[in-house]
């Protein structure tokens, strides 16, 4: 072969290889960037499914706690329960669990025998089984609270048991309120959905899933001790246990990869999104099937082998430019516009990808704040044009007045996009801190300042020194949050609706009043204000929870909270002992 031959051959074929891996490397980076878009995705809808959950557990991981201070639970624990008094609290159970929707509602002595159940009907019914085994009571009888997802071993109905202690008047364990959830409505809600929904325990177990060959499958290996606790549990009891293999094929940080997943339905890749949820210490999976990607990619790859071209050709062109000079110098101009269209035309190309990304995350990010600033905008909008027409009649000051309100609406749009986390905010276990009650009081009224000003509520405060207690402020402030939304409620229709806020020393203790001038508690109502789910209001407007709980926080900071009638309402006292410091 000739010198002159040899060299057209090897310039063919590292332009044929150079075209390859250009478009191959560009294709992939593609692929790349739309699972990664995909991935962004994911996290999103994860987190929704994750508050789903967790909404749903947060509604009921306070009724064993408030349950739990039934003076009549803890009374029939102290003692032998007879055939009475176990039917007495059956019909009890039962009446809960059904206003609380709750799946079952179960009371164990201090052993782990059930001695009432609110399924006790059924032919399941928990009464007279032991579940001292369970890690849930044993956690409950040595911690106060526990919290256990299993199958049950009466029902054989899988749930989440979460149970409080029952105490005596000196604190000594008399037994557990257990509650049990179970996610049917939950999971067929996301069996609705055509992604994979999974969530596991600390084991790597799957227990929840929207597909139900998905369920009970391993998804990390079980070793001999974890093996040997879940058959002391009874975790899943009589489920097998099957391995579901699985292999990353690309990562994108620790919780997003893109997973190759030999499942129930066949292997199909997956890309595959986790969120631990720490709270229970289980772990929320989502696997979706990545978008068909292929239009993207070749489109890419073409505009990567374009530009390998242009390339290609210019240093084509400044060869021929080298060998030819200026004879061929209009050849070479010819050369050179053909690259510059054909590199203008990828530029073109590349910027019109760039600006479609850039539209479709303006429109996500649109669509986000479109439904929270509407109405500031609107009034915004209104207060515009009333400021146009002041302008145009020639009237400067009123329209120099009117600009503050304009100012006051473009401040709560900017507020709109805040968050009060401090009221959500869940508080340690047992916190006690030196705080002054006066201004407990004043965060409490300025969350429901809004209602109180579109309401025209006044509000009375005597003037008092700074009350000093020991508790929580955050629950405190949940209390008396309660407190002034009944007495809002009760104050609804009055021709001049006026709340009293006193808070005065009365000897070792603090002492505030909240009064209203509602008309009152009915006499009869009066003895069940505190008890669970009892409520006054219409259906749909309260589950009767709010005074039990703020019963119970109270009871736990070792104060006293009284309801009573006065002349004009309603008035509920809340006693708290002074801080140590402030004692006389």
């Amino acid at each position: 072969m000739q010198p002159r031959t040899l060299r057209i051959v090897l310039s063919i074929l590292s332009l044929l290889a150079g075209l390859l891996l250009a478009m191959h490397f560009a294709g992939r980076y593609a692929e790349r960037r739309v699972l990664r878009d995909e991935s962004a995705q994911g996290r999103e809808q994860l987190a929704l499914y994750a508050e789903a959950l967790g909404t749903l557990i947060e509604r009921y991981r306070a009724l064993p706690a408030v349950l739990a201070l039934d003076p009549e639970l803890s009374a029939a624990l102290a003692g032998p329960v007879d055939a009475a008094t176990q039917q007495r609290l059956n019909l009890k159970l039962e009446r809960i669990n059904a206003a609380a929707q709750s799946s079952t509602l179960e009371l164990l002595d201090r052993d782990g025998l059930a001695v009432a159940a609110s399924n006790w009907r059924l032919p399941t019914s928990y009464v007279g089984h032991n579940y001292g085994f369970r890690p849930y009571f044993q956690e409950t009888r040595t911690q106060g609270t526990g919290r256990f997802y299993a199958v049950g071993v009466t029902s054989g109905i899988p749930g989440y048991f979460l149970s409080h202690a029952v105490r005596d008047a000196q604190g000594g364990f008399l037994g557990a309120m257990v509650v049990k959830l179970e996610f049917p409505g939950l999971e067929r809600e996301w069996s609705q959905r055509p992604d994979l929904l999974l969530v596991s325990d600390a084991k790597g177990v799957v227990f929840i899933a929207n597909r139900p060959g998905w369920r009970y499958r391993e998804l990390q290996p079980v070793d001999a001790a974890g093996r040997a606790e879940l058959a002391a549990t009874r975790q899943y009891d009589r489920q097998p246990l099957a391995p579901l293999a699985h292999r990353t094929r690309q990562a994108f940080d620790a919780h997003s990869r893109l997973a190759r997943v030999e499942g129930p339905d066949g292997g199909a890749d997956y890309l595959w999104q986790s969120l631990p949820l720490t709270t229970e210490g289980w772990t929320l999976h989502l696997l979706r099937n990545p978008q068909d990607s292929g239009g993207l990619v070749r489109s890419a790859s073409l505009a990567a082998g374009g530009a390998w071209l242009a390339l290609a050709f210019l240093g084509l062109f400044l060869h021929q430019r080298w060998r030819l000079g200026h004879l061929r110098q209009r050849r070479r101009e010819e050369l050179e516009r053909l690259v510059e269209r054909r590199t203008q035309a990828l530029r073109t190309a590349q910027e019109g990808l760039v600006q479609a990304a850039k539209l479709a995350a303006l429109g996500q990010m649109s669509a986000a704040l479109a439904h929270e600033i509407n109405q500031p905008l609107t009034a915004l909008q209104m207060h515009l044009g009333s400021l146009r027409l002041l302008l145009d009649a020639g009237q400067l000051e009123q329209a120099q007045r009117a600009l503050p309100r304009l100012e006051g609406l473009l401040q709560r749009m900017s507020a709109l996009t805040g968050h009060l986390k401090t009221y959500a905010r869940q508080s340690p276990d047992g916190l006690r801190e030196r705080l002054e009650l006066g201004r407990v009081v004043e965060q409490a009224l300025q969350l429901l300042a809004p209602r109180l000003r579109n309401e025209t509520v006044q509000i009375v405060r005597a003037p008092s020194p700074p009350a000093w207690v020991a508790g929580d402020a955050i629950r405190l402030e949940q209390v008396l949050v309660n407190l002034l939304r009944n007495a809002l409620d009760a104050c609804a229709g009055q021709a001049e609706p006026r709340i009293r806020i006193d808070l005065c020393r009365d000897g070792d203790d603090w002492l505030l009043r909240v009064a209203d001038n509602g008309g009152g508690i009915a006499a009869a109502d009066l003895p069940r204000v505190f008890d669970p789910f009892f409520t006054t209001k219409p259906v749909g407007e309260g589950l009767g929870l709010g005074l039990a709980v703020s019963y119970a926080i109270v009871h736990e900071l070792g104060g006293r909270l009284e309801a009573a009638n006065q002349a004009a309402g309603a008035v509920f006292a809340l006693r708290l002992p002074a801080a140590q410091e402030d004692s006389r």
